[in-house]
């Protein structure tokens, strides 16, 4: 008989539980059990579109669950779950993965992993105390173009990679701009102060821009040019967002032992102009992972016109999403993709933390790569 894995849900503050929650209610082997919510530090002031609670009503509706907890606690002691889903405010990843690691629970756990590297080290040493698992879910695993490119590094096609740069941004997570499919573009958008209610624009809850965009960054350039980072330079600003205290906008120059790279986020952008990448530079050529008029693809540029299109193949079946990368892992025992795999999230940790820190310092900050075997 082929196993069900009772799953729950802790958190509704990140909005990705609306697209994640509908992949493993896909999942033929997936059961729905409960779900809870964590208490936010401010109450928010307003539903609308993709806030807490129209998450929570949102999913439960679309995936057909009826039992709520108000506390995830009570949740964790009267139902037997097999999986929680993750998705509460940064700040508090390391207290809910604790409690589900002391009952025996695996965890996915939403990008970025935690707030700082030491919220992370809490969280690991937790999973690998209860020998459960965590999968840290990043959505550029997913993209079948970002892994073409990764493909035609490992190939050698550019040579030597010099630098990685990865921009992303909109105008906010609740901003007028970002829009999503399937929601009432009609709905009157949040104002300043209804924005600073939410955990995105608090610095204790986690938010911000630098932890939001630039950890993909950090997880990219590290899963391309293939050695720990050394160093980083980070700076962030809150530049038209005063209502809330998070910054909204970030960037980080980081230095490998053969490469750089330069992280950009921003929640104030209308259009990036160019693509958002990632781009890697590389000795023998350019590599853009890119979108044309025919979809998704790795533009590889040499210079004087010498340009060559790879389009990305279909990711494996029934490893093309998280929701099956990890039921197949907890199945076969197969490691996860690198990009998901929880000590290799210590080291884009260890990097976003360094940026965070120089932010704070105004000064170059190492990466502890030492902090929990990395590197």
């Amino acid at each position: 008989m082929t196993k069900k894995y009772r799953l729950g849900i802790i958190g509704f503050g990140h909005m990705h539980i609306n697209n994640v929650a509908q992949l493993y209610a896909a999942h033929p082997q997936v059961e729905w059990v409960a779900c809870a919510d964590t208490t936010p530090l401010v109450p928010e002031l307003r539903v609308a579109p993709y806030t807490r609670a129209w998450n929570r009503e949102n999913v439960m509706a679309r995936v057909g669950l009826s039992t709520y907890y108000d506390l995830f606690y009570e949740m964790l002691v009267k139902e037997a779950l097999d999986i929680v889903i993750v998705t509460c405010e940064n700040a508090q990843h390391p207290e809910v993965v604790e409690a589900c690691a002391a009952a025996g629970v695996h965890v996915c756990v939403e990008k970025p992993m935690a707030a700082s590297l030491g919220d992370a080290l809490r969280m690991v040493r937790a999973c690998v105390a209860e020998d459960v698992t965590m999968l840290v879910n990043w959505p550029l695993t997913w993209s079948p173009a970002a892994r073409k490119a990764k493909e035609l590094l490992e190939e050698g096609i550019i040579g030597q990679v010099l630098e990685v740069k990865w921009r992303s941004g909109h105008t906010g997570p609740l901003g007028p701009g970002a829009a999503h499919a399937g929601v009432d573009e009609a709905a009157q958008p949040l104002s300043g102060p209804e924005r600073a209610a939410t955990w995105w624009h608090q610095t204790a809850a986690g938010g911000g821009a630098m932890l939001d965009f630039c950890s993909y960054g950090a997880m990219v350039s590290r899963w391309y040019i293939g050695q720990p980072a050394q160093a980083a330079l980070g700076m962030r600003a809150n530049l038209h967002s005063q209502w809330g205290d998070a910054d909204d906008n970030a960037a980080m120059l980081l230095r490998y032992p053969g490469a750089m790279a330069l992280l950009e986020g921003s929640w104030t952008t209308r259009d990036h102009g160019i693509p958002t990448g990632p781009i890697i530079y590389g000795v023998d050529g350019t590599l853009v992972v890119d979108r044309d008029a025919e979809g998704p693809c790795v533009r590889l540029e040499r210079g004087g016109g010498d340009t060559t299109i790879y389009r990305p193949e279909p990711l494996p079946q029934g490893r093309h999403d998280v929701a099956h990368e990890f039921i197949h892992h907890l199945e076969t025992g197969e490691p996860l993709h690198p990009t998901l795999d929880m000590q290799h999230n210590l080291e884009y940790m260890a990097i976003l933390d360094a940026g965070l820190r120089s932010a704070q310092s105004g000064q170059i900050e190492l990466v502890n790569n030492a902090a929990w075997n990395i590197g």
